[in-house]
């Protein structure tokens, strides 16, 4: 960063707009040709992990190259042709791609949800200051979390890529095994919901005093109406579904809640600025599987940290603040106490189940690994007898790079 600070002097889009094509690597591949359809890698054969000391081999494919669609159904074509080794996206009922069309193409998974579950695509309120009215009063949040038919974003957003939120209850974790052993799910049992809870959200808006005083069917707090604009990128298909079916809850309880998808470099200057309020609710990813989770998943959902920060790619872009959470997030990585541990992180569920400063829509795969095999084959798959197992990482990162030296050509 200090070479291309160098080259762009005090100009900040400069520095921005530096491609640092002259970085320092040390993988397999470097830059071959990119343009506004493509960008392609090529092996290094000098590559040092071929010696017998590591790999003892270089990967099998002399070229990487990473097509360019204009969206997830440009994709999906694309990969339905057959003109896409390895897809990192999500493909609306995947399934039908080899058990109606009998196409070469597979998942790490061999049933639903196909791909290993981690990450969790939540819903933020934005709790910045200037931000959207009412959205400081805990009834209105939770009140429109469980509206939402989450089933139905799952049947139909996913597709069933994702499993329930009735087979998986909600918490901070994701549902591999590892983190739902991490905290008391019975000590949070009744505070959780399974969606689409049209009575109980009305119920709770009515108990806190937010009613439709003067017969628009909007309710309304101190004479103002409860309008939100819910917002996610275009062309992510399935996050743009998901966007709608919030804001059809909206309807059921009396909220206005319109959905907009602006395109991804409007997007990413808006929510990642707390001083930019042209949002209300708005979807972002989460962190999927690591070391350090579950607990930098706690840490990006609330940490306060990143509250009122321009620039934040980090977390909790919507702005919630409670000391105790900081608390919690600072003792964590010190406890070694399993016990003590699993309290902390049930009391992090607690307080993110009673605030809601945000909310998970669905489960989602942590990447997307579906295959095509009319080109290459031996990609990885679950229970595929190699050790140790590789990871459904497109083999473009950390030990999914392995399966690069699997594949084989088609004969």
């Amino acid at each position: 960063t200090q070479t291309v600070e160098e080259r762009a002097g005090e100009d900040p889009a400069a520095f921005k707009a530096d491609g640092a094509n002259d970085v320092v690597y040390s993988g397999p591949y470097h830059g071959f040709f990119s343009d506004d359809t493509k960008v392609v890698l090529i092996r290094d054969d000098d590559y040092w992990g071929q010696d017998a000391s590591m790999w003892g081999k270089l990967p099998t494919p002399k070229y990487i190259a990473h097509a360019i669609y204009a969206d997830n159904n440009a994709g999906f074509v694309a990969l339905q042709a057959l003109e896409v080794d390895v897809s990192q996206q999500f493909n609306a009922n995947v399934q039908e791609l080899w058990l109606d069309e009998g196409l070469p193409i597979s998942t790490y998974l061999p049933e639903a949800p196909y791909s290993i579950t981690a990450s969790l695509p939540t819903a933020y309120f934005n709790l910045n200051e200037g931000g959207a009215f009412g959205l400081d009063n805990v009834a209105v949040r939770k009140a429109i979390a469980m509206a939402v038919d989450y089933d139905t974003i799952i049947a139909n957003a996913m597709t069933n890529q994702s499993p329930t939120f009735e087979q998986v209850p909600r918490s901070v974790m994701n549902p591999t095994e590892g983190e739902q052993s991490l905290y008391d799910q019975a000590a949070v049992a009744d505070l959780q919901w399974a969606g689409n809870d049209i009575e109980g959200a009305n119920a709770l808006l009515d108990e806190a005093g937010i009613v439709d005083t003067d017969g628009d069917g909007i309710r309304e707090i101190d004479g103002q109406n409860l309008s939100y604009r819910a917002l996610c990128p275009n062309g992510w298909s399935d996050w743009q579904a998901a966007i709608e079916i919030v804001a059809a809850a909206g309807e059921n309880i009396g909220i206005d809640i319109t959905s907009e998808f602006p395109e991804w470099g409007v997007y990413q200057t808006v929510f990642t600025d707390a001083a930019v309020n042209d949002y209300d609710i708005f979807m972002v990813w989460s962190n999927g599987a690591g070391p350090t989770n579950p607990w930098a998943r706690v840490r990006q959902l609330m940490s306060s940290e990143f509250a009122g920060t321009a620039g934040n790619w980090n977390g909790n872009w919507g702005g919630y603040v409670n000391p105790r959470i900081d608390e919690i997030i600072a003792e964590i990585p010190l406890t070694t106490d399993p016990d003590q541990l699993k309290a902390l992180y049930t009391e992090a569920t607690e307080i993110y189940l009673t605030e809601v400063p945000s909310f998970t829509l669905m489960y989602r795969p942590d990447w997307f690994h579906a295959v095509n095999e009319s080109v290459w084959t031996n990609y990885p798959q679950v229970d595929d007898g190699t050790n140790p197992p590789v990871p459904p990482t497109n083999m473009v990162r950390g030990y999914g790079m392995a399966g690069l030296y699997n594949l084989t050509l088609v004969e």
